[in-house]
């Protein structure tokens, strides 16, 4: 099939290059033109594992194209994949801006269009439930003169990639979910898809979009009950990671996602989250259970600091080393990372901060541009060694093999054996 992948953020490049390796001819469109010269060079302009080499790939066999020119790449297109983002505004509620403006412009093209084998608008971006129905088909309809469901097809199909294993969820999904305003689109969807054997769920838009969004609080709200779990466990002496694989080991639970820590960061949990309790609230609920998740979520990371400072009697003037700025290992994405509110509350406390990571020092570093008591370092041992203590915040693979026989450490990841280290203590085990 020929398919048209509008935005090249994590989810729309990931989107694009993977169709592209099951045989599809992709064009991504993007309005940053620096972006989309770097996808025909074949350099994501993003860092994903095992993304690099599948974009060469597919530029060079030509499956995988790029452009600003939206009309262009919606020519004989079969389906067309909204991948924009959909941040938070300040009182949590999704701002759909982006979605918007993709969505006017996909209808001026579709009605631009000569007569095509059905095109289907995919609202592959997450929105909160009812976005589909009541926004993008009337915007589409408006601006195309065209009607859905007779004229072209819409479908909702959430992503459900983890960042830094993207590339490997989307080619071998646990579900696929297909939300079809009409039959005639969502067979079309599904036929894209039909190199996976994955379950398929049918259903309405919004019935797709709720289950995103469920799917993303669910997880959110276990992240926060193990950290919960684990900080009571530390006050009575108890190591949370062996509760939690006792409490794993019951089929009705799992231990997926009760990896107790600092807490969930990235583009996907706070937002949504957020974004689910603002819209209860407008429907008139209470949503108790989701704000507390994202309460508890606040306050984990800062732990990291009243430890740190607990270690070393004061911070004023003492330095701090920060090994991890990314919100998880395999991704240079520092969005709603930890390691964000620790930098700040030491910075507060009169720290010193030296700062590491593999992918995401520079973004960190223009977060704080111009403050003389933050420093990004490129040898990790070095920045360990310099610091009066240091705080783990992201387990990339090279920080587990570090030498902290002289460093008082602050693990929030449970990665290493505090038998290696001068001081030790976990941030809630």
């Amino acid at each position: 099939m020929n398919n048209c992948v509008v935005g090249t953020g994590y989810v729309g490049l990931v989107t694009g290059v993977c169709l592209a390796e099951k045989n599809n001819v992709v064009t991504c469109v993007d309005v940053i033109e620096e972006k989309v010269d770097m996808i025909k060079k074949g350099k994501p302009p993003i860092y994903e594992k095992n993304l690099q080499p599948l974009l060469e790939k597919n530029v060079k066999n030509k499956r995988l194209l790029a452009t600003t020119n939206l009309g262009k790449a919606m020519e004989k297109t079969d389906i067309i994949f909204i991948c924009v983002g959909t941040p938070s505004k300040e009182d949590g509620a999704i701002d759909l801006r982006h979605v918007e403006n993709a969505v006017k412009n996909i209808g001026k093209n579709l009605a631009n269009l000569e007569e095509t084998d059905y095109p289907v608008v995919v609202v592959k971006s997450t929105v909160v439930p009812g976005t589909t129905e009541k926004i993008v088909i009337p915007t589409l309809e408006k601006h195309s003169g065209k009607k859905a469901g007779k004229d072209f097809g819409v479908c909702m199909n959430p992503e459900f990639l983890r960042e830094g294993d993207a590339v490997k969820d989307f080619l071998n999904p646990d579900r696929i979910v297909i939300g079809e305003h009409d039959e005639k689109g969502g067979d079309k969807l599904d036929r894209v898809y039909s190199w996976s054997k994955a379950p398929r769920i049918r259903c309405t838009p919004t019935t797709a979009e709720m289950i995103k969004y469920a799917s993303n609080a669910l997880l959110a709200t276990k992240i926060s009950f193990i950290n919960e779990i684990g900080n009571q466990c530390k006050t009575l002496g108890i190591d949370v990671y062996d509760v939690a694989r006792g409490v794993g080991l019951d089929h009705r639970i799992s231990p997926h996602f009760l990896q107790a820590g600092p807490g969930f960061g990235g583009s996907c949990f706070p937002k949504d989250v957020k974004a689910l309790a603002k819209q209860a609230e407008e429907l008139g609920l209470q949503p108790l259970l989701l704000k507390a998740v994202l309460e508890v979520n606040r306050r984990q990371p800062l732990k990291a600091v009243d430890l740190v400072e607990k270690m070393l009697g004061q911070l004023e003037d003492r330095t701090v080393t920060i090994l991890g700025l990314t919100f998880k290992p395999d991704t240079d994405d520092t969005r709603e990372s930890p390691a964000i509110p620790i930098i700040k509350k030491l910075l507060e406390r009169g720290a010193n901060v030296i700062l590491h990571d593999p992918k995401a020092g520079e973004k960190v570093k223009k977060l704080f541009y111009g403050d003389k008591k933050v420093e990004i370092f490129e040898d990790p041992q070095k920045a360990v060694d310099l610091g009066d203590a240091t705080i783990l915040v992201t387990a990339w693979r090279e920080y587990l093999t570090l030498d902290y026989s002289k460093t008082r450490l602050v693990d929030t990841r449970h990665v290493i054996d505090r038998e290696k280290c001068l001081e030790y203590e976990g941030i809630c085990w």
